[in-house]
Order: C-alpha cells, then sequence, then structure tokens
C-alpha cells in the first residue's frame, strides 16, 4: 500500500476555515505599517549560507543546529532564511538603499528552522520583520515600540502582553561583558546544564537565557551587564525609558535580555505573554548598528523587530479575540434551473460588479432545485438568486431569503443590485 501523502513535519498547511484569522492579522499590520510611514520590501526565501553565517552569527543556535542548508547543481551552498534581517541588509547593500538615506522597511512570509515542531514553533513559520536604517536613535527605538504597542492596542491584546527592555551597550561593553561572564561560568562550571557549557564557550551571553533551575540560580550572583554599560549607551537607553515613560507604555528592565544573534547592541527588547505556556515571545527586536558593515559596506545605524505570525494567530484564538467579520459572508447565491446557464452566469458578473462589491457565488455543477437550495443553505448566503426560463424570458430573477422569514419576490436585475446593497 502506497504511502499516505502528508506533509512534512512541522512545516503546516493553512486550511481556508484558518485564513480568515491570517488576512485580518496581516491586514491590521499593513494598516498600522502604512500609517507609521513604513514601505513593504520582499526579499527571497533562499539565500547564499554566508551571508547568515556572517550575520546572525556562527556560534548561534540558528547557524550550527537549525537552518536548512543545502548545494545547488553549481555546488553552491544556499539556505532557506531562517530570520529576515540578513536578506534586508543584503538588499540594501546590493541595490544602494543605505547610502545617505534613511530607510523604514517590512517585509512579512515564510521562515525556515531546524528544531523539533511544538504548539507555537514550527518549521516552517511566518514572522514579520520590520527594518530601519539610518538613525541612530533613542528616538527610532522607540517609535518601533510605540508601534508595536499601537499593533496591541488594534488587536485587543494590550493587556495580554508585557514589554521587557534592556541595552546590550556597545559592541566593546558587550566584549568586555562576555569576557566577565565568561570568567563567572567557568568558575562554576560544574553546576551548569550541558547546553549552558556549551554556550559557556560559544556564546556565553545565551546562557542568561536557560530554563534550567540550577543554572539560573547560579545565574543569581553573575556580573551584570549594566556594571559594564559605556556612557552612550546607558544615555541612549534613560532617554528611551523617558519616552516610554511620558507615552505611559510600562514595561520591565530585564537584565537577562540579550536577544539570540549575534548582530544586536544597545536597545533589545521583547514582548512576552504568559498565555501560550513556554513559547512566551510574540516579537522581539533591538539595534543592530554594526551589522551592515559586517555585511561589507559602510557602518549604517539600524533598528527594527520581528514577530511571529503563528504565534499571534495562537494568542488571538486562545484568547477569543477573533471578531466575527473575518469571515467574508456570502451576500447572495446565483440557483440556475434548466439550461439557462449562460444568462445566469452573465447576472452574476453583473451582480459582482456593481458598486456594492457583493460577494456572489455561482452555484455550479448543476442538479435539482432541491439540491442546489440545500447546496445554498450550507453555503451561508443570505439570499438565493433563481433563476429559470421563465426569469430569462422576462429579465427578472426570483430571490428567496434564506436567513429571514420573508416572501420571496421577483425583481430586475437593478432590483437585485439595490437588494443587494442593503444587506
Amino acid at each position: 500500500m502506497a504511502k499516505q501523502l502528508q506533509a512534512i513535519r512541522g512545516m503546516n498547511d493553512i486550511l481556508p476555515d484558518q485564513t480568515p484569522v491570517w488576512r485580518y492579522l496581516e491586514d491590521t499590520v499593513r494598516c498600522l505599517l502604512e500609517c507609521y510611514g513604513y514601505q513593504e520590501l520582499r526579499v527571497p526565501i533562499v539565500e547564499f549560507t554566508s551571508l547568515f553565517a556572517r550575520g546572525i552569527g556562527e556560534h548561534t543556535d540558528v547557524v550550527e543546529k537549525e537552518m536548512y542548508t543545502f548545494s545547488d547543481r553549481n555546488n553552491e551552498s544556499l539556505t532557506l532564511r531562517p530570520e529576515a534581517t540578513a536578506g534586508c541588509v543584503r538588499a540594501g547593500i546590493q541595490h544602494g538603499l543605505f547610502f545617505n538615506q534613511i530607510q523604514r522597511l517590512w517585509t512579512m512570509g515564510p521562515m525556515f528552522r531546524y528544531e523539533k515542531p511544538q504548539k507555537g514553533r514550527y518549521r516552517q513559520f511566518h514572522q514579520l520583520s520590520v527594518e530601519t536604517y539610518g538613525m541612530v536613535g533613542p528616538d527610532i527605538d522607540a517609535e518601533l515600540i510605540l508601534m508595536t504597542a499601537a499593533f496591541w492596542r488594534n488587536l485587543g491584546l494590550t493587556d495580554q502582553v508585557t514589554l521587557e527592555v534592556n541595552t546590550l551597550g556597545s559592541v566593546e561593553a558587550r566584549a568586555n561583558y562576555r569576557n566577565g561572564l565568561t570568567d563567572y561560568l567557568k568558575a562554576h562550571e560544574e553546576g551548569l546544564d550541558e547546553d549552558s557549557k556549551r554556550r559557556m564557550t560559544t556564546n556565553p551571553l545565551r546562557v542568561l537565557d536557560s530554563k534550567n533551575e540550577a543554572t539560573q540560580h547560579i545565574l543569581e550572583d553573575a556580573p551584570l551587564l549594566h556594571d559594564y554599560l559605556d556612557e552612550e549607551s546607558r544615555i541612549q537607553f534613560e532617554q528611551l525609558r523617558a519616552i516610554l515613560d511620558h507615552a505611559r507604555v510600562e514595561y520591565v528592565v530585564n537584565q537577562k535580555l540579550v536577544r539570540g544573534l549575534d548582530y544586536y547592541n544597545k536597545t533589545v527588547f521583547e514582548w512576552v505573554t504568559d498565555s501560550l505556556g513556554s513559547q512566551g515571545t510574540v516579537c522581539g527586536g533591538g539595534r543592530y548598528d554594526g551589522l551592515v558593515e559586517q555585511l561589507g559596506s559602510k557602518a549604517v545605524p539600524a533598528c527594527g523587530f520581528a514577530m511571529g505570525i503563528e504565534r499571534l494567530v495562537l494568542l488571538l484564538e486562545t484568547l477569543n479575540l477573533v471578531p466575527d467579520t473575518v469571515n467574508t459572508p456570502i451576500d447572495a447565491i446565483i440557483i440556475p434551473v434548466g439550461n439557462v446557464q449562460p444568462y445566469a452566469m452573465t447576472i452574476a458578473e453583473q451582480l459582482r460588479a456593481s458598486s456594492a462589491k457583493p460577494c456572489v457565488l455561482m452555484s455550479c455543477g448543476g442538479g435539482t432545485l432541491k439540491r442546489q437550495m440545500k447546496r445554498a443553505d450550507k453555503s451561508g448566503a443570505a439570499l438565493a438568486f433563481i433563476i429559470g426560463e421563465d426569469e430569462v424570458e422576462k429579465g427578472l430573477v426570483t430571490v428567496k431569503y434564506l436567513r429571514e422569514e420573508k416572501a420571496q419576490q421577483a425583481l430586475s436585475l437593478e432590483g437585485a443590485i439595490t437588494l443587494l446593497a442593503t444587506v
């Protein structure tokens, strides 16, 4: 017996009854980004592997363990994008978007990481990535955070998420802290979990993210990042906090917040929720001023954030915050009776082209009137427009109300258009 066809584990279909929620979320995102003056950038889902190794960091979990990498027919090493920022920087360098320019950009689409699939975390997932270039901050850092706060308000999620902020300082300050943290971890190596022992020599700041209780207990006395901050970063962080305070955006300063990718410096932030179990981060970002230079161009200040669409959909559904209006209602269904399909389909096109722009479904596939009426009732349509030979001869349609107790009536095309405008 042939093996049953199914999707790759962790790469999920989004079925027709699920897509309205996705469209609602995506439309809310686009509308908000347009209000803030951001422009859409679309980048490929496949890039040269070296782009991610150089941009994300060779010793990050993403590059070491999670990337989908393969060789093409020219033996070039290619990778399905695990995140969007590196690709956006590559596009900006390639097309000259950065030199003496300010850019506010966004991109949205599928990303790929090989990891154990679980609720809210998949191998193919969808992400909104918002990128800004050419602005030093802290005003642009604050704008991004205020934008995300507005996004939660628009979705009704303000009470369900908490903002955590931190500063990593300059590249030099972060390096000094890394050395101090590494020395401390080596002195307590025996008590660390195995994953933290590995990270201690490759990416020690990620040990701060450990979920292991014993490791977290050891970290209670670890050096604090803010003790290593340079004065410029300290001032910028204070200015950022002043803007958030003035805007009455509540936040928590979390000195263990470092983000998982090597390119971050200075401001970092996350929005977290306790409504999704262990998968609590729904948005994260910060500054990455050195990334453009790291990838081969002149230094450009940069800041951005990313949101996982699957987690936001899950959060909306878990909290019953999906509006009833996300499903496009069917206003009318055309039911042809007899050999009148050419006329009926022309009527359907004329109705759809009217100023009301109604959703008009055509009953295709034939069948008796009784069978088609059952199909009409199942469709959820408000009205059925029945067209038989008598209707064709008189230039009318017979209207049957499917959701109201009203008598059916015969209307002209103009009358049907007027009726649809009131549905």
